[in-house]
């Protein structure tokens, strides 16, 4: 039985992540690569869809402080949802807020270059869990919650 490329793997984010992320930055749209004649002629920029779900991808930018070497503690994390997620917690530092994702994947590859490949992972999530739910609750909050929140 072989396991085809590209399998998502659902995993609990206290198992990936067992001292959480902190997300820096804010939550943006994943666009597709926007060539300098399509920039001259003001095209829009197209937003990617994810090929599995169907649903627009967002990208967040997002540290984890059990990761001991530094190149590696910094990644994007791809968000899938129709509407722009927006995180449940406030901000630690300036820019910076502790967040928990919840429907999350890892889907297997190959980083770095030349003989200094090693194994990674590309991470997705269906949105935010809302601050202080724990894993135990289950409770997640949904596109209205937090847009109703934000607002």
């Amino acid at each position: 039985m072989a396991i085809e490329k590209g399998h998502r793997f659902g995993i609990d984010f206290d198992d990936a992540f067992p001292q959480g992320l902190v997300m820096v930055g804010d939550v943006s749209p994943d666009n597709e690569y926007q060539s300098r004649e399509d920039r001259a002629a003001n095209r829009a920029a197209r937003q990617r869809v994810d090929e599995v779900t169907g649903k627009r991808q967002w990208k967040v930018m997002v540290t984890d402080p059990a990761e001991t070497r530094a190149k590696r503690a910094s990644f994007e994390i791809t968000l899938l949802a129709d509407v722009q997620p927006v995180p449940t917690t406030s901000e630690a530092l300036p820019g910076m807020r502790p967040i928990e994702l919840e429907g999350l994947t890892a889907e297997p590859k190959v980083a770095g270059q030349g003989e200094f490949k090693y194994q990674s992972y590309a991470f997705r999530a269906t949105g935010f869990k809302v601050a202080g739910s724990g894993a135990k609750s289950g409770r997640s909050a949904t596109a209205g919650e937090a847009a109703a929140k934000a607002a």
